[in-house]
């Protein structure tokens, strides 16, 4: 496990000539970079006060409330600052696109690709999901579901389902797993087919674990 040294107070940071620090903005629940902005004390006593990202626009030369004028807001999850205190890391949740292109996140301009296989992501998989749906592909399983329709896709959610009970009584951890995730993988196709995104159902479970805590809580006193 890494220590981490909070840094409670803002005079440590390291400021540049021009009073500013760089903010690398991520999605807390994805890992995604959104944005590199810039903060002076100002801004950043603002963002720690409210709790949403308030940064110093270089171009304009004044503050600026990310999602001030068009909604999309960023509340803050943590600031962490780099081993030198002169860059930031913003973790957030974010109430629509970081870009002022309407892309989630900023960086959208694929410079170089190597031969690595990007790591898998759950948010990937719906992506690909989603593209399956809009556009279809030839000879594709998930693009089969789509066009079977809901009840066909219900069918493999329910026949999944099963397969995992009966793995998971065999105490056979490997084929549990291999059914799991045909499981999960069935229910991502629902959740796509139905409109529900990842979001959603990570919203869900964090106003379950509020629950949760405030309950504990509630016992201990």
């Amino acid at each position: 496990m890494t220590d981490k040294a909070a840094v409670t107070d803002i005079n440590e940071l390291k400021f540049d000539e021009r009073g500013l620090i760089p903010a690398i903005v991520v999605n807390d629940a994805t890992g995604d970079v959104l944005t590199l902005a810039y903060m002076n004390r100002e801004s950043l006593g603002i963002s720690m006060e409210r709790g949403l990202t308030c940064f110093w626009s270089r171009s304009r030369q004044k503050l600026w409330l990310k999602g001030e004028m068009s909604g999309n807001y960023q509340h803050i999850v943590s600031i962490t600052a780099d081993c030198d205190r002169d860059a930031l890391v913003v973790r957030v949740k974010p109430d629509g696109p970081a870009c002022h292109l309407g892309t989630d996140s900023c960086f959208s301009y694929l410079v170089y690709e190597g031969d690595e296989p990007r790591a898998f992501t759950v948010d990937g998989l719906m992506e690909l999901l989603a593209e399956r749906k809009r556009e279809g592909k030839e000879g594709s399983y998930t693009t089969y579901l789509f066009e079977k329709g809901l009840d066909k896709i219900l069918k493999k959610v329910g026949e999944e389902s099963t397969e995992v009970i009966i793995a998971a009584k065999a105490e056979d951890r490997r084929e549990t797993v291999y059914e799991i995730a045909d499981l999960a993988y069935h229910v991502m196709v629902l959740m796509t087919e139905a409109g529900i995104t990842l979001d959603d159902v990570r919203n869900e479970l964090a106003s379950r674990h509020v629950i949760d805590h405030k309950v504990k809580q509630e016992k201990m006193t």
